[in-house]
């Protein structure tokens, strides 16, 4: 078990280095992790953008119902 540890402490590193990292970007793990990217990228993107139309639907909503409230004639003191 010691020897198996030395063993892998002394090898090198870039055997353990994944595609993107040993700069081969035409390997199948390089082009699924930009495809994982793209993809994480777009929910984040989808998500942020539903809280920003819930605002604005928000906000809207609170004008018009502000507007209906709104007294015509405010009485004259």
């Amino acid at each position: 078990m010691v020897i198996l540890l030395l063993a892998l402490s002394f090898s090198p590193t870039s055997l353990w280095a994944c595609a993107a990292c040993t700069g081969r970007t035409d390997s199948p793990l390089a082009v699924a992790m930009n495809w994982g990217i793209v993809t994480l990228l777009g929910v984040v993107l989808t998500v942020l953008s539903g809280v920003l139309v819930f605002f604005v639907h928000v906000i809207r909503k609170e004008e018009a119902a502000s507007n209906d409230t709104a007294p015509e004639n405010p009485p004259k003191t």
